[in-house]
């Protein structure tokens, strides 16, 4: 298999498991639909030019970001920590199962996964 599908299988494996626990936490489904694009407003970062908005928008489409939201969560018990690390990692798979991926500083279109 290619690695590009792995990929995207990982992708939808993490959409689907973020929108089964976020239903299982209770999360409000409007707040979800709300937010689910918000990490994509990361993408403002090349009104600066190629270097800082690859940096950016790859900043906001790792799981570290939304990993440490679910950590704080673990150390808090607050659940809003928990709703936005979800709603942003379903946001990451879902990006990933549509082929879209990190950003290199060439130009927007090319990512790890493929030149969009």
């Amino acid at each position: 298999m290619k690695p590009k599908l792995l990929l995207q299988f990982e992708g939808a494996a993490a959409l689907v498991a973020a929108c089964v626990l976020y239903h299982q936490a209770h999360g409000g489904w409007l707040w979800f639909a709300l937010l689910f694009l918000s990490p994509d407003l990361f993408m403002l970062g090349y009104v600066a030019g190629n270097k800082w908005g690859a940096w950016f928008y790859n900043l906001a489409h790792t799981y570290i970001s939304p990993c440490a939201l679910l950590a704080i969560y673990g150390f808090t018990g607050q659940p809003w920590f928990l709703w936005l690390g979800l709603i942003w990692l379903g946001h990451i798979g879902f990006d990933r199962l549509l082929g879209y991926g990190l950003k290199y500083e060439t130009a927007f279109k090319d990512t790890h996964l493929q030149r969009v």
